[in-house]
């Protein structure tokens, strides 16, 4: 479920749902950023391997492991250290920031999601990297 050109950068999609997943394509679509869209823990490394993203999207959980060990495998290849990465949870947002921000964590969206905050996150974590390393430290 490939969608993007080399002049967008690429947004990596990783969610277990597929309503879920079309949603965010759909709305990242509408904006007309490129995505790639992964349903499992082995396809997203797959996807890495082959063009690397310019920001990860990620469900906390995943039927084969977590996001969190998911992002922590993809962040340790080369070059992809400083990915921005966003992650999405049905669960508490204190709870997610604690666990996932020693990763990189850059932002942290409550399902279900408002389409205009998840573009507004995007955005940012696409366009202020280095805001990324200092957001959500205590």
């Amino acid at each position: 479920m490939k969608n993007f050109s080399s002049e967008q950068p690429l947004i990596l999609l990783i969610e277990e749902k597929q309503d879920l997943l079309h949603e965010l394509r759909s709305v990242l679509g509408s904006a007309n950023y490129a995505t790639c869209c992964c349903t499992s823990a082995q396809s997203a490394l797959a996807a890495v391997e082959e063009t690397p993203p310019a920001l990860i999207i990620s469900a906390t959980s995943l039927n084969s492991e977590s996001g969190l060990e998911l992002c922590e495998r993809i962040k340790q290849r080369p070059g992809l250290e400083a990915v921005p990465v966003m992650f999405l949870s049905s669960g508490q947002i204190s709870d997610i920031i604690r666990r996932h921000d020693p990763l990189g964590g850059t932002y942290y969206l409550r399902k279900p999601l408002d389409p205009n905050v998840l573009l507004e996150l995007v955005d940012k974590a696409l366009h202020t990297p280095t805001l990324a390393a200092h957001t959500f430290q205590t």
